[in-house]
């Protein structure tokens, strides 16, 4: 018997015995998880395709590691603009071991087993967030000193806990993409090169645009 899931927006077709590894889950290593997003069901010639789902089918797993996958680098490059970014970044997955596929919901009772799960997500988060301050670790930075930024836009960035240049300079490609998301800056901190400016400012030099301001 198989089945076709769908998690982390992929399709696998596992069958019982199967390890594989999917998008990262909020789940412990050892512990038992439910897909219940099935959308088909195979078992010799009889096949059932749902609609888009099979109402009360699941797919029970194993969690047998959490880890992250190889370092894929980025680099962005623009010839006789004196423009060249890189950054890398390493995919999380949760690597499972299918140990039952049913096609009803007799078993959905450990559905519960998912909440138990969630306060190690709330344990993880800080990670992601490791550049940030709750408050300014002695007098905070003009960051009006970096291009494009005014006192509206500090005030925004102290509010995500940025205060210094040292921050902004030591972002990695985690911080942008949280900071382009929570400000929707669709790529501006790399654009108009961030990083650089605050490396300078952190240093007690000064850029174009800070010697202007001043």
């Amino acid at each position: 018997m198989y089945a076709v899931i769908k998690t982390g927006g992929k399709q696998y077709k596992v069958s019982e015995g199967d390890i594989l590894r999917v998008e990262k889950l909020d789940a412990e290593e050892g512990s038992t998880v439910e897909l219940d997003n099935v959308l088909m069901l195979g078992n010799g010639d009889d096949i059932q395709v749902g609609a888009p789902l099979i109402e009360g089918a699941h797919v029970s797993a194993t969690v047998k590691s959490q880890g992250r996958g190889k370092k894929i680098t980025i680099i962005k490059f623009k010839r006789r603009k004196h423009y060249r970014r890189q950054a890398g970044h390493r995919q999380s997955f949760t690597e499972l071991e299918i140990t039952g596929i049913s096609a009803t919901g007799g078993k959905k009772k450990a559905a519960p087993a998912k909440a138990a799960t969630k306060p190690a997500a709330k344990k993880d988060a800080p990670a992601a967030t490791a550049s940030f301050l709750s408050a300014p670790q002695g007098e905070a930075d003009d960051l009006k000193l970096i291009s494009g930024v005014g006192p509206k836009l500090e005030e925004k960035l102290n509010n995500l806990g940025i205060y210094h240049f040292s921050q902004i300079e030591n972002f990695s490609a985690e911080d942008i993409e949280k900071v382009d998301a929570e400000l929707n800056f669709k790529g501006r901190i790399e654009r108009e090169d961030w990083l650089g400016q605050a490396k300078i400012l952190a240093a007690g030099g000064e850029t174009e645009f800070s010697k202007k301001k001043k």
